[in-house]
């Protein structure tokens, strides 16, 4: 039983929230309200504490708040076997995934969120087949197979045309969809009023990974014990990611503003930040992918397991082809190099706004309002 009845909603359960999930999240909350044993572990603690009832949209801003770190769980009094049984990761896990098909654009794709890890498996594999089939058919066999140097060497394979057409407009699509679920997620669950300060705090936390810290001793992956092991590869993922963007962007503006053809010199800027972010990103990726299979599932959602997987898988695989494209493009293996590479790209492309990747986004939203209440409630 609630302590409060819950608050009006804008988030109707129609969007994709189940009423379970809504009442147990809720439920927890109410106990976790009372009892404040958790409330230095991390941001969500001291939100929950500004309320004493919550509405959908307060459960959905708390859930994208939390970062997983399961020390809660641990230090729980009423965790299983007692029997409240209070589960708060998985129960916010649960409901993060919920939030994110809640949101999502077009809602008519909404579904692609409960089966995600079959989606990208699926996604990628019709997409490579496609590519690799239309480049055997379509390119002709000394390109393709053949030793290509020099500036253009990738557009000997792939006309500028069709790479720069099929990327753009996937990734166009991709930022465009990922934009409207934003939108819609901010104007429900979303801070009222950012300040200068709150961005700048936002942006700290969200760079450096700060709530992935515990509290300062790190999370709890395997039991009580605390490592700093999943903040380190998170931000070997998200920095490599970044590095990995960063290099592709610059490189864009050295192809249409300077008229300087890709590939570039291994001292060059745009291969010096694609190095270096592709093996954060595969190292990243990579130990993240171990933890899921070593770390307790007790305080971990099954629902999200596939979405978290699918992600994982893709970036990784974007990484490791784009630095095998990277060392070889200089043999006879760079023409299906650069094939498979430009077909796990465009998957992710295409399966970005449908997957675990949302949560960055909503994450940081949610880690501005934190700093927002938290300044208002001071003030």
């Amino acid at each position: 039983m609630s302590i409060a009845e819950p608050l009006p909603s804008l988030a109707r359960l129609a969007q994709g929230f189940q009423e379970e999930t809504l009442q147990e999240a809720r439920r927890t909350i109410d106990v976790c309200n009372a009892c404040r044993y958790c409330e230095g572990y991390c941001p969500v603690f001291p939100d929950m504490e500004l309320k004493r009832a919550f509405s959908d949209e307060d459960l959905v801003h708390l859930a994208n708040l939390c970062h997983g770190c399961k020390g809660c769980y641990y230090a729980c009094q009423y965790a299983p076997p007692h029997e409240f049984g209070l589960n708060l990761p998985r129960t916010f896990a649960d409901l993060r995934r919920e939030s994110y098909e809640a949101y999502a654009w077009p809602r008519g794709l909404a579904g692609l969120f409960q089966r995600n890890g079959l989606f990208v498996s699926l996604a990628t594999s019709l997409l490579l087949v496609l590519v690799m089939g239309l480049s055997a058919l379509l390119i002709a066999p000394e390109a393709l197979m053949g030793v290509n140097r020099g500036p253009g060497s990738f557009y000997a394979v792939i006309p500028y045309e069709v790479m720069v057409g099929v990327a753009g407009l996937s990734f166009g699509y991709a930022v465009f969809a990922l934009g409207m679920g934003l939108r819609t997620y901010w104007k429900a669950a979303g801070p009222r009023g950012v300040s200068a300060k709150d961005l700048a705090l936002g942006l700290h936390d969200a760079l450096t990974l700060k709530h992935l810290g515990g509290g300062g001793h790190g999370c709890n992956e395997k039991d009580e014990s605390f490592s700093q092991q999943k903040r380190w590869l998170h931000q070997a993922m998200m920095w490599g990611f970044l590095l990995c963007f960063a290099s592709t962007s610059i490189a864009t503006v050295y192809d249409h503003v300077f008229g300087w053809i890709a590939p570039y010199s291994w001292y060059s800027l745009p291969v010096l930040l694609g190095t270096v972010g592709g093996f954060g990103l595969a190292i990243g990726t990579g130990g993240l992918f171990w933890m899921k299979f070593s770390t307790d599932p007790v305080p971990v959602s099954k629902r999200t397991f596939g979405m978290d997987m699918g992600l994982l898988a893709l970036l990784f695989l974007v990484a490791v082809t784009g630095l095998a494209l990277l060392f070889f493009r200089h043999t006879s293996a760079m023409g299906w190099l650069l094939v498979i590479h430009l077909g796990f790209v465009l998957a992710l492309f295409i399966t970005l706004p449908y997957g675990k990747f949302v949560h960055g986004l909503y994450r940081f939203a949610a880690i501005l309002r934190h700093h927002a209440d938290q300044r208002a409630h001071k003030g």
